[in-house]
């Protein structure tokens, strides 16, 4: 806008400043909602600022970084500048946090002190935001101040730009009026506003109507979730949100007990906020159980969860999510009786996934098991889950028996039908099974390993069939056999390259050389002439008893 000034005023002459600007037109930044408060006549008038607080934060940093640039350098326009991003003195009283146009919510001011204050230093600041845009200013305005011909002359034309040539509408209401209305009308209009964002907004403007200190609860309750890390855009099966907002979603679930939409978040939560006694109370569980949802997403060392959390996460069984939340949040589930229950819900899923059975209810399920676990006592959970799990008939929702889950390892040609995470955590979890404490390693490494073929997919050219078999039938059946489990085994990425399609005697001797996995020298030390469609289906039905031993049918003997 400095440019366009300039050289419109370059075409009008510098004597028609005014016509300048009218010709170099303004730059329109949207609607600002602000809301006044109850002030006495000798005090400063203050308004909250219900929509546009990055909006004007940004335009107060960039006003005063200006101000600074151009005072250090001399411009009279600096002096002017002040007006707009500080109040007079005589107007404050002394109270500090009047000082500034604009005074943003406990959590930055600090930072917006730091950053605002001429000379003060920003030492433990670097890090925010709000200073780095106001050094990104400072640098960008005494680059182009310093950057061409007549200074003072470009002096006048940033004043100009930034005091007449850049427009907000603003919508001013009353401090009875219910701002919401006016905030969410304004963001159906255009790009909408996260549902983090609309139930913030909610949640403060509640909270005062209660009589509430709303920057207090802001602080107390909410400014963790100003942590980039919420932030972060996640996957929720087609949609990409970012974090907070994904997390909102399944805190309702759990609350509600029914489904929320991604589409509904917001409408969601004040139905249920419009219920609650207290705002306080709800923001409070929202916080307590961010923890729990936290625990969830990063509990890469926790013993009780790492192992089940690594596998549900490449299940992708995020409909669960709920369910977990209500168990890690409730203080009567202990460390075993979460343990207990976490193992029940795994073997339902291992065992449907080896089945290849659908998950299309699983939202229905859980949602039902959340009904239930909201009325059972903390050491009955697991039994409520295991029997809930047990009770499903429909093929739906069945738990499928030992038969079925030995007929899926022997028959179907999983490493076709499962991605390659999904049979990798099954094979190490196999592999950890043969493990005992006299062994150096307790655990497999995770998802470091990779799937082999004992024999290989292109077995061809070692690997010769039969002659007394049908030919033909014989290669469909070897091409079927050799990608169910009992053909595969996991090896390093370095050893499986070398093995190839190599014949099974230099397969056998190359596995006994280099893996120290007790599923390889398993191969390795097996009295077997050859590997064959037979060694194949022998190996099959040892993987199947072990799959069901450690993940038993919930209700059967030996389950947990």
């Amino acid at each position: 806008m400095a440019e366009r000034y300039l050289s419109e005023l370059a075409h009008v002459g510098e004597e028609r400043a005014a016509l300048a600007e009218q010709n170099t037109g303004s730059h329109f930044l949207g609607a600002v909602v602000v809301q006044q408060r109850a002030t006495a006549a000798s005090e400063i008038e203050t308004r909250h600022v219900i929509d546009g607080q990055q909006r004007l934060t940004t335009l107060q940093l960039l006003l005063d970084a200006a101000q600074e640039v151009l005072e250090a350098l001399e411009h009279p326009e600096g002096r002017r500048l002040a007006r707009y991003v500080l109040n007079h003195e005589d107007l404050t009283g002394g109270d500090t946090s009047l000082l500034f146009k604009v005074w943003p919510s406990r959590t930055d001011q600090g930072a917006f002190r730091r950053a605002m204050e001429n000379g003060a230093p920003t030492e433990g600041f670097e890090d925010s935001a709000i200073v780095q845009a106001h050094e990104f200013f400072s640098l960008q305005v005494e680059q182009w101040l310093t950057g061409g011909e007549n200074a003072s002359r470009r002096a006048h034309a940033l004043e100009a730009a930034l005091v007449g040539l850049l427009e907000m509408v603003v919508i001013d209401i009353d401090a009875d009026d219910d701002p919401n209305v006016i905030f969410e009308t304004l963001n159906a209009r255009g790009t909408p506003l996260l549902a983090s964002d609309l139930i913030k907004n909610f949640v403060l403007h509640t909270a005062e109507s209660q009589g509430i200190d709303p920057e207090r609860l802001s602080a107390e309750q909410w400014s963790e979730f100003d942590d980039p890390w919420w932030r972060e855009e996640v996957r929720q099966g087609r949609i990409v949100r970012p974090r907070i907002d994904t997390y909102l979603n399944y805190w309702l679930v759990t609350r509600t007990q029914s489904d929320v939409l991604a589409s509904d978040v917001f409408p969601s939560f004040r139905r249920y906020l419009e219920r609650a006694t207290s705002v306080s109370e709800v923001v409070a569980d929202i916080r307590g159980t961010s923890d729990v949802y936290s625990r969830l997403q990063r509990a890469a060392d926790d013993q009780v969860l790492s192992e089940f959390l690594y596998r549900w996460r490449i299940m992708d069984i995020r409909v669960l999510t709920p369910v977990l939340l209500l168990l890690l949040g409730r203080s009567d589930v202990g460390d075993e009786v979460l343990g207990r229950s976490l193992r029940i819900l795994e073997s339902y899923l291992v065992r449907r996934m080896l089945c290849r059975m659908t998950t299309q209810a699983y939202n229905r399920l859980f949602l039902d098991l959340l009904s239930r676990l909201a009325s059972a006592r903390g050491g009955e959970i697991p039994d409520v889950i295991r029997d809930f799990l047990a009770q499903q008939s429909a093929e739906a929702l069945l738990c499928p028996p030992d038969a079925r889950v030995r007929v899926a390892i022997a028959e179907l040609p999983l490493y076709r039908l499962l991605t390659r995470g999904r049979l990798r955590f099954v094979l190490e979890a196999i592999e950890d099974s043969l493990r005992s404490p006299k062994t150096e390693y307790q655990n497999v490494p995770r998802g470091s390993l990779t799937i082999e073929h004992v024999m290989p997919q292109g077995w061809h050219a070692n690997w010769p069939l039969e002659t007394s078999l049908d030919q033909e039938e014989a290669i469909a059946r070897r091409d079927h056999l050799v990608h169910t489990m009992g053909n595969l085994t996991l090896v390093t990425g370095r050893l499986n390259p070398a093995l190839s399609n190599a014949g099974w005697e230099i397969k056998r001797a190359e596995l006994s050389k280099h893996s120290l996995l007790q599923l390889n020298r398993e191969l390795a030390q097996a009295d077997i002439g050859t590997w064959n469609e037979n060694a194949i289906q022998e190996r099959s039905q040892i993987l199947g008893d072990r799959v069901i031993a450690l993940w038993p049918r919930p209700g059967s003997r030996g389950a947990v």
